[in-house]
């Protein structure tokens, strides 16, 4: 881990559960690692398994709110600019702007859990200009499960917080394959509704 991340981590520590949903609201840091972290803190005893995934969740509803509004009014060119600074390339942009073209809004659940997709997501949600209330409800039902395996993660790791790229994917790649599933179920759910309103 770089020192760099390290000293964020250490200084979003001193702040508690605040620094758990800053930490994920400034998406410098992979989710995935502030989360085993908060985690990691809840093993010390220093805040609580709940504060943790409330504001874990909190935060990284946050985030992906501020990615939305950034597709909805300042599109590719500015996330194509400036998307390395929250973890987003073009390549994660262009493979995030095809599922939501083919798949429609309900993918911006299922999309949480698939590596390349799932932080890009938010792009072409704003740039369709998908309602808002729905696209926070979506974003924050995904969430949620995210948040708790990580901190859980963290909690039994303890002080091997840091090796939670080892064992991540032992938890994740279920995770995929779930998603793909209720995508494929929600296509289909999809095609039938639109079959009988032509009928």
């Amino acid at each position: 881990m770089g020192e760099f991340i390290h000293s964020l981590l250490v200084f979003f520590e001193g702040l508690g559960y605040w620094g758990v949903m800053l930490g994920l609201m400034v998406e410098v840091i992979p989710s995935e690692i502030v989360l085993s972290y908060a985690g990691y803190l809840v093993a010390k005893g220093e805040i609580g398994f709940v504060g943790a995934v409330i504001f874990g969740t909190i935060g990284g509803v946050i985030a992906q709110l501020f990615v939305y509004w950034v597709g909805r009014y300042g599109g590719r060119p500015i996330l194509e600019k400036f998307g390395k600074y929250i973890l987003i390339n073009k390549h994660h942009i262009d493979v995030a702007e095809n599922w939501f073209t083919k798949y429609g809004t309900g993918v911006i659940f299922t999309a949480r859990f698939i590596p390349v997709v799932r932080h890009a997501i938010s792009v072409p949600a704003g740039m369709a200009r998908m309602p808002l209330g729905i696209f926070a409800l979506y974003t924050t039902l995904a969430i949620i499960p995210w948040s708790i395996l990580f901190v859980y993660l963290g909690i039994t790791l303890k002080d091997n917080w840091e090796h939670i790229d080892e064992i991540a994917s032992t938890y994740t790649i279920p995770l995929v394959f779930a998603a793909i599933g209720l995508l494929a179920v929600y296509l289909a759910f999809t095609k039938l509704r639109s079959k009988r309103s032509r009928v």
